[in-house]
């Protein structure tokens, strides 16, 4: 198997045409010499900021005590760091004043943080999105457990993916309790951790892969000229505008579409050695990952927190460079110093082809973020300071964009 240095892979600006060779890298040059995908890092560049105003969101609404929810802006600068809040929680909160209500409170002598009515809409719009597809819910989740090989996984790694599974923040009470007869709670070896797993009666429950829609949509088209044969395994690839394909690279995504492998849902049995063993494998992983990716409610998830599953659903590879060995399927950006993966058929400019209610209640929030300050003289209600003869000085506008 060819080794090739960075600066092989560099020289062609790009790595894909390389893809099955080992190379002589880091992780990080391996990240750093990627094809960037102009639309996906637009996309990315709204997120980054969305995900701090959402953490910031949450901390309100779990502050039920204040009418309306709110929290003081002392205890928000406390977290700036933790949250990434480089210029400060009230520079940060000012520049999106369609979301966050700054106001003195002169009772208490202290200036509060609320949401406007605006993003309190979005808020309900979202909880009311998330009852309404309960079902949808939790057969995500079964699904989610029936990749495990033992159809249970650690709690806390469901934690870390709630949001992107589209769960109510209560899903411990609200899925897992009130569906007793599909879910169980059992205790783990190490202290204070809880296995979520499959009732007896759901364990040999059978499922299809989201994949094998396509597969099937693929040989109905009307003039297919597709084998079933040559789709049989195959799953859709697309590739950004300006990245070209070399004749060696299109040949050996042929020859990994007909490569056969084991299905997410299916028994994996003995791992075989050999070189169409370990290949099986890592097709095996690369459709667990895509369908993982297709559970979610926006077709997208941290790569730190599916790598909560490896263990679990037998991955013995980096997801990480599992998702860079195959841009056709997958993006992986790294803005906002988290690596975030997409998936990219799910996609078509920017925005999910195929969107839910969640997602559509999430993306108006979005576009409370990419508003800003935008439109202020038409909507009064988002004025950013209430009292001002009581302003404070630490709510200086600095007038430049957060990133982190």
């Amino acid at each position: 198997m060819p080794i090739l240095t960075l600066k092989t892979i560099l020289k062609h600006q790009n790595p894909c045409r390389v893809i099955g060779s080992r190379f002589k890298t880091s992780s990080v040059q391996y990240v750093a010499s990627r094809f960037r995908d102009p639309t996906f890092e637009k996309l990315m560049d709204k997120y980054k900021n969305l995900l701090k105003v959402i953490a910031i969101q949450d901390l309100i609404l779990a502050n039920p005590t204040h009418n309306p929810p709110s929290v003081s802006l002392d205890f928000l600068s406390r977290l700036s760091q933790k949250l990434h809040l480089n210029r400060g929680a009230a520079s940060f909160l000012r520049k999106y004043p369609h979301i966050f209500h700054i106001f003195y409170d002169p009772n208490k002598f202290r200036t509060f943080c609320r949401l406007t009515d605006a993003a309190m809409r979005v808020s309900r719009q979202e909880a009311e999105a998330i009852n309404a597809s309960l079902d949808v819910v939790v057969d995500r989740l079964v699904r989610l457990l029936s990749m495990s090989t033992t159809k249970s996984l650690p709690l806390r790694a469901v934690f870390k993916v709630w949001r992107e599974l589209g769960l109510p923040d209560d899903f411990e009470d609200s899925i897992i309790s009130r569906n007793s007869h599909i879910f169980k709670l059992v205790d783990a070896h190490e202290p204070n951790t809880h296995i979520l797993t499959l009732t007896d009666e759901m364990r040999d429950k059978s499922f299809v892969a989201c994949v094998e829609n396509w597969r099937v949509m693929e040989c109905c088209r009307e003039n297919c000229a597709v084998d079933r044969t040559e789709i049989r395994y195959s799953f859709k690839h697309s590739y950004p505008p300006g990245m070209r394909l070399v004749r060696d690279f299109k040949a050996k995504v042929k020859e990994w579409q007909r490569l056969p492998y084991v299905g997410p849902y299916e028994e994996m049995g003995e791992k075989k050695r050999s070189k169409a063993g370990i290949m099986g494998l890592e097709k095996r992983a690369v459709a667990i990952v895509h369908e993982f990716l297709s559970l979610t409610v926006e077709r997208m998830v941290e790569v730190e927190k599916i790598s909560h599953f490896r263990k679990s659903f037998a991955i013995d590879l980096n997801i990480r460079d599992l998702f860079l060995d195959h841009p056709g399927m997958f993006y992986l950006s790294t803005k906002g110093k988290r690596h975030t993966v997409f998936l990219r058929e799910g996609y078509e400019r920017g925005c999910l082809i195929d969107p839910n209610p969640v997602y559509n209640a999430r993306r108006k929030l979005l576009d409370l973020v990419v508003l800003g300050r935008h439109a202020m003289l038409i909507n009064n209600e988002s004025r950013p300071v209430e009292n001002c003869q009581t302003q404070k000085p630490c709510l200086q506008d600095e007038g430049r964009d957060e990133s982190i």
